[in-house]
């Protein structure tokens, strides 16, 4: 790999074939050379006297994308005539692979040309592409082109890196601190408007990247989707991802936008629907979780299927091929030109890993291969598949083969693909992310992985597949109010593994939220981090649940004893810790623990809310006003780092009324009515600023509101108060 990215070369090599004295040899080859100059776009003759423009790219992903759901490949399920409409103008390979079963690797894949050996990012959650990577963007832009992305949910953010190389990188899936899935992703429509904007005021050559991430799970197509599959929403959000790329296709043509283009349209990977029982994906690696469809059009390419074995890793040195540029000498893949050009295209080994159950929960590893007409999955319970005559992966044939060459090869691979560089895309996940990709169904750090010696049978995929698939039937249970039977199968999956903590955490949940039983929660959390001492999540919940229970010295205990190595980047476990240290009165111990977190994320919105309730306390405490000073100060960062943050407001707020600023307290406390409408103590308090300020009509409205809201949580004596300052307020009004 070359570290320094500037050093790569982007000029077309020039060649100057050898003299030779055989007419007829002479005169193939001169045959050969003009029908490869009818191939490619004009800069591809430069070099031949011919204009030097280079074409534009424009690469086009969907998120969880099957093969068999785009009408070309197979029209079975419903037709894609907008994608077929490009396929029949150019090339499709019929047996394309994703590398990687979840979005960021398999787009790592796309864009950097090598595999997760090669580059270290192995799943969503603890990875970030390294800057010393060369990126596809970097490398065009490099060449002079204008680069824009364009991509429509939160695994692509820029936070993990992919943006390198991009003028602009559009990842605006709206409030930034969210962990609301609708906030997190947006339409394919959306993403390409935006697009198309873009598009607009560019000139050649430029790339352009589209992302939409609609037939991702949940299935929530638009209408009139929604009702046309009501009985397959998934095929109706590939239907409709289709009929928007149609009008933007149309767009482009009609722009002349797409006359000197390469076109390069893939799914990242794909879905499992149910299939070897799995939902969606990121567990397996069959062919439903891995099989794609790779089409490739533009100016000279012709009509055609192509069978041979492909992949993410060959699109990279193809694009490089294409528009002329020196292919850099790290690229893993190999150019798809020769098939392009109707040529066969040599059989080569194609890698695959599945690593996000490894990486999120700690089971076993899964990699394999493809070679030829089999495909080796290496797990404790080892499989192997004539994909010839059984693509399904219906009949493992391992249990009759020696398998010793197959797991050799594997090692070959492995050894052969990896680099050293690939430790530098690690990355301690913040609990910020892991909250989001959880919202949005991926699996979300519940176990540091420090590796195994050995894994058996029972840390398989296939084995422990069908305990997290109960498990998350007992939530849907819960959700549709059957709580109790929730219970009843997370307790049946703790009496057969013990070892499963997804588990312990689902059942404290029903116990807590579904029955309001925090006490058998506590009890539940407290035996699943017995049997799971290294599981995060179990102890994340369990100190946060202490902590709400009002037990406080044993959340303290908990969180200075066990000391996992995520405390050591999440700011939140320690926000936790100092809230259970404030609340015993050791203001000393809460604030080194929010400065812990702050440490950890120095642009974390709720520790600087915790450390601005600390210094307010202290303040009213000690009638400090060093304190109170401090105390506006953590408050004001909290709302810059997250505007809409309601409680930072309202503290501010009441701070502000503590130094007798009325008109900083009543902006402050009227903003947090407007981001989290019927709050009683701010209703409260704004009637005593306005009463104060002299403003009786205001204050009397905001007193009368919360009589008629909240008059039920005062006491007798704090009522009758009430009822005398919105007297006093009438008053004056009808004076």
């Amino acid at each position: 790999m070359q570290n320094n990215k500037r050093e790569i070369s982007i000029k077309p090599i020039n060649r100057t074939p050898a003299k030779i004295k055989l007419n007829s040899i002479w005169m193939l080859l001169c045959f050969l050379l003009v029908a490869s100059v009818s191939l490619f776009p004009p800069h591809l003759r430069s070099h031949l006297g011919r204009s030097p423009d280079r074409s534009n790219l424009l690469l086009i992903t969907i998120d969880t994308l099957r093969a068999d759901r785009v009408s070309c490949y197979d029209s079975t399920h419903l037709q894609t005539p907008h994608i077929d409409g490009l396929a029949a103008e150019g090339v499709i390979f019929t047996r394309a692979f994703a590398n990687t079963s979840t979005t960021l690797p398999s787009h790592t894949n796309i864009l950097l040309g090598v595999s997760p050996l090669y580059h270290g990012v192995h799943e969503n959650q603890y990875f970030v592409v390294h800057e010393n990577f060369l990126t596809l963007a970097e490398h065009l832009k490099a060449a002079g082109y204008a680069t824009g992305a364009f991509v429509g949910a939160f695994p692509l953010d820029r936070r993990f890196g992919l943006d390198q190389g991009f003028d602009v990188y559009d990842d605006d899936f709206g409030h930034r601190s969210s962990t609301n899935k609708q906030e997190l992703e947006r339409r394919a429509a959306d993403v390409i408007a935006k697009a198309s904007q873009w598009i607009k005021t560019q000139n050649s050559p430029w790339f352009l990247w589209i992302h939409c991430y609609d037939p991702h799970d949940p299935y929530t197509p638009p209408a009139p989707y929604a009702e046309q599959y009501a009985q397959s929403p998934y095929d109706g959000e590939v239907a409709y991802v289709d009929e928007v790329l149609g009008r933007f296709i149309e767009d482009m043509q009609q722009g002349n936008k797409l006359e000197d283009t390469l076109v390069i349209f893939t799914g990242d990977h794909g879905e499992s629907l149910w299939q070897h029982g799995e939902e969606t994906h990121g567990f397996f690696a069959y062919n439903t979780g891995i099989w794609i469809p790779l089409i490739l059009t533009g100016p000279g390419i012709k009509a055609r299927k192509v069978k041979t074995l492909v992949s993410h890793l060959d699109i990279f040195p193809t694009v490089c091929d294409v528009l002329g540029l020196k292919k850099p000498k790290f690229l893993q893949g190999r150019s798809l030109v020769p098939a392009l050009r109707g040529r066969r295209l040599a059989d080569q080994d194609l890698y695959f890993e599945s690593l996000s159950p490894y990486y999120g929960m700690g089971w076993a590893p899964l990699r394999g291969f493809i070679r030829g007409k089999f495909k080796f999955i290496q797990s404790p319970i080892p499989e192997l598949y004539n994909l010839e005559n059984d693509f399904d992966e219906q009949n493992n044939l391992a249990s009759n083969r020696d398998l010793g060459n197959y797991n050799k090869r594997l090692s070959e691979i492995i050894k052969r693909d990896s680099s050293p560089e690939a430790s530098r895309s690690e990355r301690k996940p913040d609990r910020e992310s892991l909250e989001k990709l959880r919202s949005l169904g991926y699996i979300a750090g519940s176990v540091a992985v420090e590796g195994k010696k050995s894994y058996g049978p029972k840390d398989d995929v296939k084995t422990l597949l069908p305990y997290f698939n109960q498990a998350n039937k007992a939530m849907t249970l819960h959700q549709d109010g059957k709580t109790l039977e929730g219970i009843e199968i997370l307790k049946t999956i703790i009496s057969e593994r013990e070892d499963f903590a997804v588990s312990y955490v689902h059942l404290a949940t029903l116990y807590h939220k579904g029955q309001g039983k925090i006490n058998k929660a506590l009890e539940i959390l407290k035996l699943g981090f017995a049997n799971n001492p290294a599981s995060y999540e179990i102890f994340y919940k369990y100190v946060n649940l202490l902590v709400q229970a009002g037990q406080n010295e044993q959340a303290i205990e908990l969180g200075t004893n066990a000391r996992l190595r995520q405390m050591d980047y999440d700011p939140d476990i320690w926000t936790n810790i100092g809230t259970a240290y404030q609340n015993t009165g050791d203001f000393d111990m809460a604030r080194q623990a929010y400065e812990q977190a702050l440490r950890i994320d120095q642009r974390n919105p709720i520790a600087y809310y915790k450390l601005g309730f600390l210094y307010f306390s202290l303040a009213l405490k000690n009638n400090n006003a060093r304190a109170l000073e401090e105390c506006l100060e953590s408050y004001k960062k909290a709302i810059e780092i997250d505007p809409d943050y309601a409680e930072a407001y309202m503290g501010l707020g009441n701070a502000y009324l503590q130094t007798n600023n009325l008109e900083g307290g009543i902006y402050c406390l009227e903003k947090t009515l407007e981001i989290q409408p019927g709050q009683g103590p701010v209703i409260y308090n704004l009637g005593m600023a306005y009463f104060h300020k002299g403003d009786k009509k205001r204050a009397l409205g905001y007193f009368t509101l919360f009589k008629k809201e909240h008059a039920h949580l005062l006491s007798p004596k704090e009522r009758g108060e009430l009822d005398e300052l919105i007297r006093k307020c009438s008053s004056v009004q009808e004076s």
